[in-house]
């Protein structure tokens, strides 16, 4: 039998679905129990190469990681330091945050920047389509597993 593509995490994923974040392809692929692909979506994360390391590296973390909140994110603001100011509804309809060792404000998030997404644009988050974060975020719940990969070196 042919094995499917993400059938290698498997053993992370604890027999529930899971994500896998692929930086260099710039995709995030939600994926069933026996490692097929249930539907991707295209996104972009941070701007700088390599593993997050620490607050303001401007880098997307890399390895595995779990939803901890679902957290409906119309109204908030962020000012992303572009002389811009404050964005409200800077994440989107919704921010599902990550459990990343010492850090408590990176997760998966909408955008009001659709044109970003297939580039690498943010401060270390992984931006979808608002329209994608809304439908991810009914597919999934607290307590699903997120891989993210690594970026190839530059």
């Amino acid at each position: 039998m042919a094995q499917t593509p993400f059938a290698k995490y498997l053993d992370q994923a604890n027999g529930a679905p899971f994500i896998v974040i692929d930086k260099p392809a710039l995709k995030l692929t939600l994926v069933d129990t026996k490692g097929a692909p249930i539907k991707e979506y295209g996104i972009s994360c941070a701007v700088n190469y390599g593993p997050k390391k620490k607050k303001g590296d401007h880098k997307t973390p890399e390895g595995t990681f779990k939803i901890t909140q679902l957290l409906y994110a119309k109204g908030l603001s962020h000012d992303f330091k572009d002389g811009k100011g404050p964005i409200k509804d800077a994440y989107g309809p919704w921010f599902l945050r990550l459990s990343v060792p010492g850090f408590i404000d990176i997760g998966i998030h909408g955008t009001p920047f659709p044109e970003s997404i297939g580039t690498r644009a943010t401060e270390g988050c992984i931006r979808l389509r608002n329209e994608d974060i809304v439908d991810l975020k009914e597919r999934v719940k607290v307590g699903t597993v997120v891989i993210i990969l690594p970026d190839k070196s530059k």
